[in-house]
């Protein structure tokens, strides 16, 4: 394959309003960022509950510092899993209200790590058809058959259980797996429903809570906690770097399935351990999310305040219940022409364009924080409405 032939295909991305660029922040996170020297108001972060830059969680990475080390310097399985890695497991278990907990370094390699661990050739994964990439490509990498249906539909993820079930071989085994929130649209997957279906046919149901965590339910506890589920049958994934402010991911569960991934998990087996550093500042962030629940309150009236406010006439808008709130307009240009104008106004919210959502539904989306005042917030619904109505124009 000649060299020139990716010179090509950058092209084409540029062509179709579909090439990334990078933007080098210059500020710690926050509602305001400073990129190239200039402030904007930012909605653009998972950073849900405004932690990534709390002085209580720095100063838990501090004193971790100068008494473990900066790295890990190994693998958990040689000499890596220090203190704080084995505190943070027994507080995410409690937490979480799970017989145990496994720390990763990334929710990437989480997902990787459960599925290829749970599954392998002559199982069945069955997804949805938005869940996250990583969870299709550990589906993939295990080897089982992969059964995707569409976006919610419940029917076919019934009628595709019990295609399984009739011609199932002997001890073969089904997993169902879903986002609980959809990270593109802010949707909460039906998670009772698919539940009862995983009950019924006997499968597990592995949940990616990387957008509830922290956000949902009176405690915090995510998605279980926002719909009152317990059961054996679940293996929760969520990652740490969103609403904790920090790196990582976790998975809990029943006993023996988190033990079985710790020693059957590749991308756990053969990684170097985190920063200890990072877990001690973890236990810091999950105290607070325990104990400081009006970070939440005040979240959740942000997103009251920008879903009955804001009204576009050119856009779709797909409110939700969580932080995520997607604002769907279609074309790549129209979509980047949006961002653009508001960064002229220093108000800074991602494009996101297909592949990572489906062609013809280019959006922005933006990401509501604790960090952000009702000011913040109207302040968005101003420019969005100012915009919007210079659309059609501007296209033209």
């Amino acid at each position: 394959m000649p060299l020139n032939a990716f010179s090509t295909h950058l092209t084409e991305l540029a062509q179709a309003d579909a090439l990334r660029t990078r933007r080098v922040v210059e500020s710690a996170q926050g509602p305001r960022l400073t990129v190239d020297g200039r402030n904007y108001l930012a909605f653009a972060s998972n950073d849900y509950l405004g932690l990534a830059n709390d002085a209580r969680l720095i100063a838990a990475a501090k004193n971790a510092i100068y008494r473990y080390g900066v790295g890990a310097g190994a693998s958990h399985m040689v000499s890596g899993h220090m203190t704080p890695h084995h505190e943070l497991e027994i507080a995410l278990a409690r937490f979480m209200e799970m017989d145990s907990a496994l720390y990763f370094g990334s929710g990437y390699a989480a997902n990787l790590g459960i599925l290829t661990s749970l599954a392998s050739r002559g199982d069945n994964i069955f997804a949805d058809k938005l869940n996250h990439a990583c969870l299709n490509d550990g589906a993939l990498l295990s080897n089982a058959n992969f059964h995707r249906y569409a976006h919610g539909d419940l029917d076919k993820l019934r009628s595709l259980l019990a295609l399984q079930a009739n011609n199932a071989s002997n001890g073969s085994r089904n997993i169902v797996v879903t986002d609980a929130v959809f990270s593109m649209d802010g949707d909460l997957a039906d998670l009772p429903a698919i539940l009862k279906l995983v009950e019924e046919f006997d499968a597990l149901l592995v949940i990616d809570d990387a957008h509830g965590f922290g956000v949902l339910g009176e405690t915090g506890r995510g998605s279980l906690d926002h719909f009152h589920l317990k059961s054996d049958r679940i293996v929760y994934m969520a990652t740490l770097g969103k609403a904790a402010g920090g790196y990582g991911a976790f998975v809990a569960g029943q006993r023996d399935v988190i033990e079985w991934i710790l020693q059957t998990a590749r991308t756990y087996l053969f990684s170097t351990a985190t920063p200890p550093m990072m877990a001690a500042a973890l236990l810091e962030s999950l105290k607070i999310i325990d104990e400081d629940r009006a970070r939440r309150v005040h979240l959740h009236d942000l997103i009251a305040r920008f879903t009955s406010s804001l009204k576009l006439k050119n856009c779709a808008l797909k409110f939700s219940a969580t932080a995520i709130q997607a604002i769907i307009i279609g074309e790549n240009n129209h979509a980047l022409y949006f961002a653009d104008e508001l960064k002229k106004r220093s108000i800074w919210v991602p494009a996101i364009r297909p592949p990572t959502v489906p062609r013809g539904t280019a959006r922005l989306r933006v990401s509501l924080n604790a960090g952000h005042t009702q000011a913040d917030v109207m302040e968005l619904v101003v420019a969005l409405t100012e915009i919007d109505a210079s659309l059609l124009d501007a296209i033209k």
